[in-house]
C-alpha cells in the first residue's frame, strides 16, 4: 500500500503525517508528502521540533505534488477538503483513491487545523490531531490487509 499525505507547502502538516506513519515501521506501507504549492523548502522549524521532542527522526524537503506522485500511490490523503478540490479539478482520474485525512478514518469534513507560522505549542497540538489520526489510520490499514 503507498499512500502520500498532501497539504498546501509541505513543510508542516504533511510531512508530520508522513513521518509519523513512517516510524510505525507497518510492513508492506510505504509512505511519502508534497504540497500542491510547494517549493523545495526544508521541514519548518517547529514541526521538525515535535518530531525531534517525540524521538521521531526524519529529513525531509519539501516537494511539489506530482502525476508521477499521483501515480505512484494507492491512497492520497490531503489535509483540506480544499486540496482535495484542488486535486481532483486538477487530476480527475485519481478521483477514486483521493481522500481528506480525516473523511478516510473518521468520515469527517473537517481540516486537519493548520499550525503555518505557529508557535510550538500550536504544532504540538497539530502534532497530537495528526498523531490521533494516523493511530486511527493503521487500524484500518491493518484491517484490510
Amino acid at each position: 500500500m503507498k499512500i502520500v499525505f498532501v497539504c498546501t507547502g509541505n513543510t508542516c502538516r504533511s510531512p508530520m503525517a508522513e513521518a509519523i506513519l513512517a516510524s510505525k515501521e507497518i510492513e508492506g506501507i510505504e509512505v511519502r508528502s508534497a504540497g500542491v504549492f510547494a517549493g523545495s523548502s526544508p521541514i519548518s522549524k517547529n514541526a521538525g521540533a515535535v518530531l525531534e521532542e517525540q524521538g521521531i527522526e526524519f529529513d525531509h524537503t519539501s516537494r511539489p505534488l506530482s502525476p508521477e506522485e499521483l501515480e505512484w500511490a494507492d491512497i492520497v490523503l490531503t489535509m483540506t477538503l480544499s486540496h482535495k478540490q484542488l486535486i481532483r479539478q486538477q487530476h480527475p482520474h485519481v478521483s477514486d483513491k483521493l481522500f481528506t485525512l480525516k473523511e478516510y478514518v473518521t468520515g469527517s469534513v473537517e481540516d486537519v487545523s493548520d499550525p503555518y507560522g505557529g508557535s510550538y505549542s500550536v504544532y504540538q497540538q497539530t502534532f497530537d490531531e495528526l498523531h490521533e489520526l494516523i493511530g486511527r489510520l493503521e487500524e484500518k490499514l491493518l484491517q484490510e490487509k
